[in-house]
């Protein structure tokens, strides 16, 4: 008996049968595939090291784990390297899959060498694009022989809030046939419409206490996410409604509130140093309810910086000791998500997922064990990667089925006007207000006022098929040279195309160039299409190495830079002067979002709303 050759449909029927089969291995009864025999190996259940240890492997899983010399068994081929240390392969406890840009066989291919073996799916990115086909779509790799684990948390945020539409719909039945359909699937993923979760009149309200309420049916984990939640009424609130977890703190004052309030925390990397050092100032010793998650980072990024090693190295920087951050990364993060019968262990049944480290103290990775093989070199990964047939489901997702003209993007002026009053937002806006701002009126549409850094921006539906566009003024954003124009299809977390220009004839060209190659970004300048770069699937990702993804996205920045953006600065720390990459999740529409700029729908027809409290608001008047 041997592991089966995919996770796509195992059964707790198939898991018993995987497991009398490892028992009988265990017992010297059966013989092992192979053995591998390490220098020391890291324990995370006693945080100690053993010295010359064996691990026994059967299939894609671990039999036996115990001193050199002592298994009783036999295997089929026996590897030793006495001068590494073996350490459980990496889980990412909340990640985005889809902000890497890579479809998830070659996500496996940039990750798994960076220590990265498991990942839990914070899945309402690729869900509101096409939720039908949310679970097919992350395990079709696994499926085709990709060694990377993904456990899916279908999206409490599909649609993120009752003011948007298309893609894709969960609610009580969905969540309930998700949490049957397979033991891969954890729970739900990030609840973050917090006005729809306390307030009985908002119209999400109903739809994410039964998503909730069939997560708590089948004892999965309800992940939360408590942005700008910092006083101790909605901590206590928050955690009161069966939120599990947070991953939005930005001080460690907030950490520590929300960890004594018994919420999971989820460090990120941008507030990871402050945290840990001030948590390590408080004298935290438990941190069994800490882990680190990656959130969103593209793979270009994770080119440069790492993936969960960087993490790793960055809470070892900020004074914690290796040994806990290791386990901030496996035994924390699989107990949370109630995964340790499969991963965050080098223990019998778990996968053989196992890092093997040249140096503990700076985590230098010489090679990487998945599924019981060696699957990297350093950090070139050895396994062919899985040519996936993607579906039309997959490939055709810019449902746009006409041409967008620049007759799209005009603001009609009240007749006889020479001004109007326009409301006016800028990206990340978090205020209860938007701005008043008195606009110029020429030939009947009111214009932009580059003067004080305001340009359009506009969202495009690409789910009805009729191109629907709400569109309104932005400031701080945008370019600021003529007939110039930037569009991405991915805008969190609705992931329609936004889109924003000094001319609504360059804004019309950029859109129609996404429509042409399905999404991606394209960038006009001086009215031509100067550079684009294609997600193909899903319009958020590419089937493609992280390398040619990079190389696309170097070509597009370097274009950007010859452009003169418009810039005023935010509260948020990432948004920074020039290319104005980060509009890509000033989309977002949960909380502490307000006014935001939606698709028309029937709830804010010209797509304009504040999220928070549901009013909506003539664009110009």
């Amino acid at each position: 008996m041997t592991d089966l050759p995919s996770d796509l449909h195992i059964t707790a029927a198939d898991e018993v049968k995987i497991r009398q089969d490892l028992l009988l291995v265990a017992l010297g009864k059966r013989p092992a595939d192979r053995i591998l025999r390490v220098g020391r190996l890291f324990d995370v259940h006693s945080r100690h090291w053993f010295e010359d240890q064996e691990i026994v492997i059967k299939g894609r899983r671990i039999a036996w784990v115990g001193p050199a010399g002592a298994y009783t068994g036999t295997a089929a081929e026996h590897v030793h390297e006495p001068s590494l240390s073996a350490v459980p392969g990496f889980g990412e406890v909340h990640k985005h899959i889809e902000s890497s840009h890579l479809t998830p066989e070659y996500e496996a291919a940039l990750v798994l060498p960076r220590g990265n073996s498991w990942t839990c799916e914070a899945s309402h990115e690729f869900s509101n694009v096409d939720g039908p086909h949310n679970l097919e779509l992350w395990f079709k790799a696994r499926a085709a022989g990709s060694p990377l684990k993904i456990f899916p948390q279908p999206g409490s945020a599909v649609p993120p809030t009752a003011y948007e539409w298309g893609g894709g719909y969960f609610g009580h039945a969905e969540q309930q046939d998700f949490m049957a359909r397979s033991l891969m699937v954890t729970g739900l993923d990030e609840v973050m419409d917090w006005p729809a979760v306390w307030n009985p009149e908002n119209p999400s309200h109903g739809r994410l206490w039964g998503m909730i309420e069939a997560t708590f049916a089948a004892r999965g984990v309800v992940e939360g996410h408590a942005a700008g939640l910092r006083a101790l009424p909605e901590i206590n609130a928050f955690a009161a409604a069966g939120m599990a977890s947070d991953h939005e703190m930005f001080t460690a004052e907030e950490a520590w509130d929300k960890l004594r309030r018994g919420l999971f925390i989820e460090i990120r990397i941008h507030t990871m140093t402050e945290i840990i050092k001030g948590l390590l100032d408080k004298g935290l010793e438990d941190w069994s309810q800490v882990a680190f998650a990656t959130d969103d980072r593209s793979s270009t990024l994770t080119l440069d910086i790492g993936a969960t090693d960087h993490n790793v190295r960055t809470a070892i920087a900020a004074g914690l000791s290796p040994e806990i951050a290791i386990q901030c990364v496996t035994i924390n993060p699989a107990r949370h998500m109630r995964l340790t019968p499969w991963v965050g262990a080098i223990a019998p049944g778990r996968y053989a997922d196992i890092v093997l480290l040249e140096d503990v103290p700076s985590l230098t990775i010489a090679k990487v064990w998945a599924d019981g093989r060696q699957v990297s070199e350093g950090t070139r990964y050895l396994p062919e990667v899985p040519q996936i047939d993607w579906p039309e489901w997959a490939r055709t997702t810019v449902n746009i089925r006409r041409e967008i003209i620049a007759e799209n993007f005009a603001i009609k002026a009240a007749p006889g006007r020479s001004t109007m009053q326009a409301a006016v937002i800028r990206p990340f806006h978090w205020h209860p207000e938007f701005y008043t701002v008195e606009m110029p009126v020429e030939n009947g549409e009111v214009q932009r006022l580059p003067s004080e850094t305001i340009t359009k921006f506009a969202i495009v539906d690409r789910f009805s098929g009729e191109g629907k566009v709400s569109k309104m003024f932005w400031r701080g954003c945008g370019p600021r040279d003529a007939d110039t124009a930037l569009a991405c299809s991915v805008a969190h977390d609705k992931h329609n195309i936004w889109v924003c220009g000094s001319s609504d004839a360059a804004m019309a060209k950029a859109v129609n160039a996404l429509r042409a190659q399905q999404g991606g970004w394209a960038l006009v300048h001086a009215g031509e299409l100067v550079a684009t770069v294609r997600f193909e699937i899903g319009g958020l990702m590419s089937q493609r190495p992280a390398e040619a993804v990079a190389a696309d996205m170097a070509v597009l920045r370097n274009k950007a830079e010859k452009i003169d953006w418009m810039y005023e600065p935010t509260w948020h720390p990432r948004w920074h002067p020039g290319f104005p990459e980060r509009l890509m999740f000033a989309t977002l529409t949960c909380a502490p979002w307000t006014w935001v700029l939606v698709a028309p729908s029937p709830l804010a027809p010209e797509g304009f709303v504040n999220v928070a409290t549901g009013e909506t608001h003539p664009v110009v008047w």
